[in-house]
Parts: C-alpha cells; structure tokens; sequence
C-alpha cells in the first residue's frame, strides 16, 4: 500500500492549503483515511480522519479544516482512494509536516489471504508565516 501526499507548501497566516493523498496498492478496502501532522519537538497529533459516514477532527481543526474522501478504483495506476484536507485561517501553529494514513484490509496473493494494513505517506512540510 502506498500513500503520496501532495499539496504542502508556504502560506501566510489567515490563508489556505489544500493537501492531497492517493492512496494505491492491490485488491483492496480503505476503511479509514485521515490526516495527522507533527511539528518540530511535539509528538505526532490527529487532524483529522473519515471513515465512512465518521468524521474525526482534532482540537486545533474544528471548525477551520474540512477533509474529505474519494474512493475510486484505477484498474491502471492502481489508485484505491484519496483523501484531502482543505485548511483555511491558517495560523503559524499549524506549522508541522503533515502525514497522509489510510487503513483497511488487503488480499494477499497467491493465498487470497485477507491481512490487516494500516500505512503512512512520507509526509508534506506546512509552513505558515505570520
């Protein structure tokens, strides 16, 4: 299962960013999907993640981000789903990198075994200036 983030950047304090994530592997489901950020010296904090009809959002996200899902199945580049995070009055604490997860299950082949996975991105660098 791979996850790409893209969409990170520079932006100025009251001003927005979108962050996408394309979410691609195999005979798949993607139950959860979601975003989490990590800042310089501070540990790992939910955004926010969707599962289904289920929408979670962290303390600091109420009410200025919105995420949102597209489940799509790409038979040629192997694309399951994305996730975005739509992030408005940016402020400089929302300065972190920010980390694209998706969990679910997989078939694992030759077996058709069904095995558990939850995966990360690489991470994208948010950085808002005041």
């Amino acid at each position: 299962v791979q996850l790409v983030e893209s969409g990170g950047g520079l932006a100025q304090a009251g001003g927005s960013l979108r962050l996408s994530c394309l979410v691609s592997g195999g005979v798949m489901t993607i139950n959860t999907m979601g975003w989490y950020r990590q800042a310089p010296g501070k540990q790992r904090e939910l955004v926010a993640t969707i599962s289904g009809d289920k929408i979670e959002y962290g303390e600091s996200a109420k009410g200025r981000f919105t995420i949102s899902r597209d489940d799509l199945q790409h038979t040629i580049d192997s694309v399951k789903g994305a996730v975005y995070l739509q992030m408005n009055s940016l402020k400089p604490d929302d300065t972190a990198v920010y980390f694209c997860y998706a969990a679910g299950t997989i078939v694992e082949l030759p077996t058709s075994s069904l095995r558990p996975y939850d995966s990360w991105g690489q991470g994208t660098q948010v950085t808002v200036s005041s």
